[in-house]
């Protein structure tokens, strides 16, 4: 087959876990392509069960193979695919991109199956490698990107950040919206306003991928570009994928009210920090849920000052989480709060600490949820080198990262009956605030006195730290009450499976 110099494929491997949605970045990269004149053609391995059949047709006859990916699992399909396309197209230039080849570039560049890395912003980028490519030309001093001569890594500068007004719109015309409603049960988008956060978290990747650049469209654009969408694919709900949506909370008040001005009816998500909703005015608020907002994920991640302290996270406070989850009550907007646990030189104490502010704010607000998580050392953030101190092990290979899982991390100071400890502790947690949902839910007065005395020994676990013999896990788990996380974009249950309780 002739291969034709205008098509491009780009890929992005499955994950575990319900369909998310249309992959918006590579639909991002897709728009600047076809500006420049080629041909992209996005393989989502989420969406298609065979995507190695589809990978093997379509690379038959392409320029360039390009392959998105995270840290974690999905590495394992970036590699198997990536073997897959050297073995049927020796001679064709293998692209990786995304935010672990970003963070890790050079480990990934050693893999005899990667050509080149583009790094962060990808758009202007591989279209110039791509007009080098075309031109015979090599790809020094090509901002943004590494690649390899004769078996050595070369490393160009990275390429300043461009403005997001300034880029093609992402190619939305190439998704099937039919596929994605059928595969995840609702016609929902993944769209983003902005891209970066000004905050300096000391966990967060975001941090090191943007630079703390807050970089956004204009309300007006927004607003008329999702009522536009909504209307043309007839589209349910929209996932802003912003790292932090009220960084401008005028922006975000004008886009709300942009919405609720265009007619356009549908449900939207975001996450932010708590700090910034408090600026907002109840009214302001309401607005907003007037327009369609639903949900809030905040990144509250722990309610001590101390272990707030070490995040470097000095703009969030325990009163805004009191008051965020108010004003959200008040305005009818779902929440789900984000805690972390075991963060270096967190104490038990401080972790119980945590699980009973979040249990006042549930008491007191019947709208939010909790996604708790255990700390992930994910690579290149601030405190990556406390961590090697730490003993925490760095993988050596690109292959080893698929070994990082969110939830599943197994830290240093943090094992054995420690970590047991906490597990069952978050779990007592979770099902006491399901116990007392369910609570408020029933319209039968003896159903809720019932369940207000089965909240009575869990009240008297979690005050006493007591979590031997845990029967009311069992009665959970065989009952499949318990949901053990949740989605910090959309507030919906990631899993109801309970781990084996320790």
């Amino acid at each position: 087959m002739v291969p034709d110099p205008r098509k491009v494929v780009l890929f992005l491997p499955p994950y575990a876990g319900k369909v998310l949605g249309p992959p918006l970045g590579l639909l991002s990269l897709a728009g600047s392509l076809r500006e420049a004149g080629y041909e992209p053609v996005i393989i989502d391995g989420a969406l298609a069960p065979k995507y190695r059949q589809q990978v093997a047709r379509e690379v038959q006859n392409c320029r360039l193979f390009g392959i998105s990916c995270l840290t974690g699992p999905i590495i394992r399909h970036s590699i198997e695919v990536a073997r897959l396309v050297r073995s049927l197209r020796p001679d064709l230039p293998i692209v990786f991109g995304g935010w672990h080849p970003s963070l890790m570039t050079a480990q990934t560049l050693r893999e005899d199956f990667v050509d080149i890395v583009v790094r962060h912003q990808g758009e202007a980028t591989l279209v110039e490698i791509l007009r080098r490519l075309d031109a015979g030309r090599s790809l020094d001093l090509v901002a943004g990107c590494w690649f390899k001569r004769d078996g050595r890594i070369v490393g160009n500068a990275d390429r300043p950040t461009i403005r997001l007004a300034d880029l093609p719109r992402p190619a939305y015309d190439l998704i099937d919206f039919d596929a994605y409603e059928r595969a995840g049960g609702e016609r929902k988008l993944p769209y983003a306003t902005s891209i970066g956060c000004p905050y300096a978290c000391n966990y967060c990747t975001d941090m090191v991928f943007y630079n703390r650049r807050f970089n956004a469209y204009g309300a007006g654009d927004v607003a008329e570009e999702l009522a536009d969408l909504v209307r043309r694919h007839r589209l349910t709900d929209v996932a802003l994928l912003d790292s932090n949506f009220l960084v401008d909370v005028h922006r975000a008040v004008a886009i709300a009210q942009g919405i609720l001005e265009s007619g356009a009816r549908f449900r939207w998500t975001f996450q932010a920090s708590t700090d910034l909703l408090c600026r907002m005015s109840d009214d302001e608020v309401k607005l907003m849920a007037a327009a369609g907002l639903h949900h809030i994920g905040f990144g509250t991640e722990s309610a001590s000052p101390e272990v707030l302290k070490h995040m470097n996270k000095a703009h969030q406070s325990i009163p805004d989480m009191y008051e965020a989850a108010a004003k959200c009550a008040r305005a009818g907007i779902r929440t789900t709060f984000n805690l972390i646990f075991g963060y270096p030189g967190e104490s038990e104490r401080e972790r119980n600490e945590t699980l009973r502010v979040m249990g006042e704010i549930a008491e007191r607000n019947p709208n939010v949820d909790f996604s708790p998580n255990v700390f992930t050392p994910y690579p290149g953030i601030p405190i990556w080198p406390q961590l090697r101190e730490l003993g925490v092990p760095e993988p050596a290979t690109l292959a080893e990262w698929a070994d990082v899982d969110l939830g599943q991390t197994k830290l240093p100071w943090l094992q054995g009956r420690a970590f047991a400890r906490l597990e069952r502790s978050i779990r007592f947690f979770l099902l006491d605030n399901q116990i007392n949902r369910q609570r408020r839910k029933s319209g039968s007065g003896i159903m809720r006195a019932l369940l207000r005395l089965l909240r009575k020994p869990l009240h008297w676990r979690l005050r006493h730290a007591f979590f031997e013999m845990p029967l009311e896990l069992w009665i959970a788990m065989a009952n499949q009450w318990l949901t053990v996380r949740r989605s910090l974009l959309t507030g919906q249950a990631l899993s109801r499976e309970l781990a084996k309780a320790r």
